[in-house]
């Protein structure tokens, strides 16, 4: 397989503390792979990494083939990246932002960025300064997409913006691929825009990577698992797999990270004979939610 970005041990530390833990990460060519991850965890510095905006403490990147460190204006003009805290010539409208860039790169779609300027409803005559932020995300995606680049990297790009502006955001990601190479890495916490977007998704939690692989293969092996039943509640050394979600009543939920229709149902079944079991699946945003919950509950276990 192909990829677009390799990470080997990458680390980053800022004095004392260690944004970025020896990640070693693979995002495929063709993939629309995201990075999630709760706040802090490191996904913006990873991608700075990446886009060589900082450098590592130690380990490697490779971009597109190239060493992050030696990206240069060939690799450049290939990739595309928006960020939420990217800075903008406000003094310009996006007309002239536009106007500004195009000469930069080769490639430029004129065909492409008058159709998604549309398609976007972008006001293209007022000053960026005085514009919504979500009209400013709109010029800014633009303004990377129309020299349709085989990476485009996107950090944090639907924050604070109304679902409207969010939606046309998508479909104009969604039509890119197909047209060409095309790769797009995404980190977000929004976890309903990057269910709608991804086929690939990465966990980062406290600068390390947790896992990374396809959404289908990572929606099959999480299940919510009730079991009903007395005495329900009692038991320890649960299965390292297990999230416990709590106990209700005579109800104890859980969610198995490694779901097999007969090894589940045998280790329940020998500790809870007399139970009735319900396993359901989980979205992409439980499955979020139940690990940012371990994490959390673990990073506070170790602290006390």
């Amino acid at each position: 397989m192909n990829h677009a970005i390799e990470t080997t041990t990458l680390t980053r530390r800022f004095r004392t503390t260690e944004a970025v833990h020896d990640l070693t990460l693979k995002v495929p060519a063709g993939s629309i792979f995201a990075l999630v991850g709760p706040n802090g965890a490191g996904k913006t510095t990873t991608l700075k990494i990446l886009m060589n905006l900082i450098r590592p403490t130690s380990g490697s990147a490779r971009v597109l083939g190239t060493d992050s460190r030696r990206l240069g204006v060939r690799e450049l003009q290939r990739i595309g990246y928006v960020s939420e805290n990217q800075d903008l010539p406000d003094w310009m409208t996006p007309d002239e932002l536009l106007a500004y860039v195009r000469p930069f790169y080769p490639t430029w779609d004129q065909a492409l960025c008058d159709r998604l300027r549309v398609e976007l409803s972008l006001d293209t005559t007022t000053r960026l300064s005085r514009l919504s932020r979500g009209t400013r995300m709109k010029a800014a995606l633009l303004s990377s997409l129309a020299y349709r680049p085989e990476l485009l990297v996107l950090d944090e790009p639907f924050t604070g913006l109304d679902p409207l502006v969010r939606d046309e955001l998508i479909r104009a990601l969604l039509e890119l691929p197909g047209e060409g190479p095309f790769t797009c890495l995404i980190s977000s916490h929004d976890i309903d825009e990057v269910e709608r977007l991804a086929d690939w998704v990465g966990f980062i939690s406290g600068g390390r990577l947790m896992f990374a692989e396809p959404v289908a293969t990572l929606l099959a092996r999480f299940r919510l698992v009730e079991v009903t039943g007395d005495g329900v509640a009692a038991g320890t050394n649960w299965p390292s797999s297990w999230r416990l979600q709590g106990v209700a009543g005579r109800t104890l939920r859980f969610v198995e990270t490694r779901y097999d229709d007969r090894q589940t149902g045998a280790t329940v079944a020998a500790r809870y004979p007399h139970a009735s079991v319900h396993v359901g699946p989980l979205s992409l945003r439980e499955i979020f939610v139940a690990l940012a919950r371990h994490d959390a509950a673990h990073r506070e276990e170790v602290r006390s």
